[in-house]
């Protein structure tokens, strides 16, 4: 495995080819190649007095450099055909390193924009992100969001109607029941009954008021107190059970004198 040296500011032989070119202040793609390769060999020698051995990619560039020079001076034959003219301009010894140089260059160029960046960015502090939803201030919804003025005129007119209707005048009697009256509402349900007997949730209608409750709640503790009937439970917190007191019910005070 070969050792890679940096020298200078120099980390390859395109590297300091690039230098060489940019220090001569000529054209990439019309190198003077003798006046780079002389550039280039004195580095060279100047690295073998310092005791510095060349990396094998820094000799085969100099080979390289000596075989395009070598190229370049031989005599070219005269030119008959203008076609044969342009396959010479085509066939210049020096394209294939100038597309190295091209290529190497555009690499180059990319690796110090990122390198700027990854500078950049580290003098930036980040941090996880937050939930910032408590400090969304909250929008309203629109309550006529949706509707036309057509939509809002028929709304207007109905509550003109509504408000012209609110001025007549009714007048509710409400319909009270006698203690007197659910005994013997009671009675007549209880003699209905084959056996005479009536659970207490029967006495009240599924939409029955508070009132009825109460009325039929005094009415059988009246018929209690008369010895009309009797009431029990088989367990604790179950329906109560009315019972007529069949034969003897007649017996008791009556409802005369009741006048609620």
């Amino acid at each position: 495995m070969g050792i890679h040296y940096k020298l200078e500011a120099f980390e390859g032989p395109l590297d300091l080819l690039l230098h060489l070119i940019d220090q001569a202040e000529v054209d990439i793609y019309d190198i003077p190649i003798t006046v780079i390769t002389e550039q280039y060999l004195d580095y060279i020698h100047s690295m073998q007095e310092l005791d510095l051995e060349p990396t094998s990619e820094f000799l085969v560039m100099a080979a390289t450099l000596l075989l395009i020079k070598s190229k370049m001076l031989l005599p070219k034959p005269p030119v008959i055909d203008l076609e044969l003219e342009d396959m010479e301009e085509e066939l210049d010894p020096r394209a294939e390193l100038v597309e190295k140089l091209i290529e190497y260059k555009k690499y180059k160029d990319i690796a110090e924009h990122l390198r700027d960046k990854e500078l950049a960015r580290s003098l930036i502090y980040s941090k996880e992100p937050m939930d910032l939803t408590p400090f969304v201030p909250e929008i309203a919804e629109n309550p006529v969001k949706g509707l036309h003025v057509a939509d809002l005129m028929v709304a207007f007119q109905k509550a003109l109607k509504k408000a012209v209707n609110r001025t007549s005048v009714a007048k509710i009697r409400r319909d009270e029941i006698s203690v007197k009256d659910r005994i013997h509402e009671v009675i007549g349900l209880l003699e209905e009954q084959a056996e005479h007997k009536l659970l207490f949730s029967k006495l009240i209608e599924e939409d029955g008021t508070r009132e009825q409750l109460v009325v039929s709640f005094l009415a059988i503790l009246e018929l209690m107190k008369m010895k009309k009937v009797r009431c029990y439970q088989h367990r604790l917190f179950e329906d109560i059970v009315i019972e007529l007191r069949v034969g003897d019910y007649r017996d008791g005070s009556s409802t005369d004198e009741i006048s609620y």
